[in-house]
């Protein structure tokens, strides 16, 4: 195939949809890791088009769902100073921080768009470039870039510190809470209350690292991981790569994404990352600490840390609505209209959580996409 909508054909998914129904023959559980293909999923519907042995569920794989509620208060505490220009993908600006209560004791909105509306200096910016840029025009100001995201933005984000030490761009740092896919799946099949059979893992984390990190976890957890991407032909392929395995008692990675995911993956991308940070445990939301998930600047790079540059944010008291159900939901314990206050008190409009805010969260697919009854 050479073009993008031949992967989108209704009679090449159908195709493979009927030889997944052949190939099954008892009940499986698949997680999806990204949650942009949770979206390819339900827009199209290929959750409602599979045999009933076949359940999908939508896993921890939203960079803006699972950056940890302590880092949202962070991030709203340095953007309502006057001295910073704080600068965020947009999809940030709507994710919900600890719950404020006004003088009459309603619940007041609190997030980076509130704080702006307060005063505060906030921007949204396409790329971490961007953010360079604003701090080149601004050095009376602290220019902090909300840096979040798996190992698929890692390496533009640390390109950017890169760029910013070797221009002495003091006035620039990084609120890091960069996240890493394959401690995330250890975690859930760690996790007593698990029904995952198998995983789609995401192609585009793939193309910057890789396969081969991904074989150790098939082993020991003896379960299938298949690497696909998100058009609709792609996911099926995916699925019916997966129940194959399942059927056949075997547990490998297999790339079905090679025609952008090389098994070593972006080696120039790895170095950049390599450089600039350092594993390190991380705080996930809906899922807790995960050891050596995440990454952090280096001590050589500490100047450009935002929790360092400003430790007075120390740590921060959240409050999380007693409503939101999100974090089953990240663990693939829950689907999103199975949530008592999915569409309800939770909207687009009213988001008691990340999941409906993100442009890959599962809840806001669901609402998106007309998922309003269970």
């Amino acid at each position: 195939m050479k073009y993008l909508d031949e992967y989108r054909q209704a009679d090449a998914v159908h195709n493979v949809l009927a030889e997944i129904r052949r190939a099954v023959t008892r009940p499986w559980v698949l997680m999806e890791v990204c949650g942009g293909q949770t979206h390819s999923l339900i827009r199209h519907g290929l959750d409602k088009l599979l045999p009933d042995e076949v359940e999908l569920v939508h896993g921890p794989g939203c960079p803006v769902c699972v950056t940890p509620l302590e880092l949202i208060d962070k991030a709203l505490a340095l953007a309502a100073r006057p001295d910073i220009i704080f600068t965020s993908y947009g999809d940030m600006l709507r994710v919900p921080g600890s719950y404020i209560y006004g003088d009459d004791g309603t619940i007041m909105a609190n997030d980076l768009f509130s704080v702006k509306s307060r005063g505060g200096d906030v921007r949204i910016v396409y790329s971490p470039l961007d953010a360079l840029q604003i701090a080149r025009d601004h050095p009376d100001k602290t220019v902090v870039f909300f840096a979040i995201g798996f190992e698929t933005t890692a390496p533009a984000n640390a390109m950017a510190v890169q760029q910013a030490a070797r221009e002495g761009l003091d006035n620039f740092c990084a609120l890091v809470s960069h996240v890493t896919v394959p401690p995330a799946i250890a975690a859930i099949m760690e996790s007593p209350q698990t029904r995952v059979n198998a995983f789609l893992a995401a192609g585009h984390v793939c193309t910057i690292m890789g396969v081969e990190e991904y074989r150790g976890l098939a082993a020991k957890y003896r379960v299938p991981i298949v690497v696909t991407g998100f058009e609709p032909l792609d996911l099926a392929h995916g699925i019916l790569r997966s129940v194959r395995q399942l059927e056949s008692g075997r547990h490998e990675v297999e790339n079905a994404y090679a025609r952008a995911v090389p098994d070593q993956g972006n080696l120039a991308a790895q170095a950049v990352m390599a450089d600039i940070f350092e594993v390190c445990d991380r705080a996930w939301r809906g899922l807790g600490e995960i050891p050596l998930s995440g990454y952090r600047l280096r001590q050589q790079y500490a100047r450009y840390d935002a929790e360092r540059r400003f430790p007075d944010i120390g740590q921060m008291l959240t409050l999380e609505s007693n409503l939101c159900q999100s974090g089953l939901v990240l663990q693939g314990l829950l689907k999103p209209d199975q949530c008592p206050a999915f569409g309800k008190q939770c909207t687009p409009l009213t988001p008691l959580g990340a999941t409906m805010v993100s442009g890959e969260g599962a809840c806001a697919a669901y609402y998106k996409y007309g998922r309003l009854y269970g």
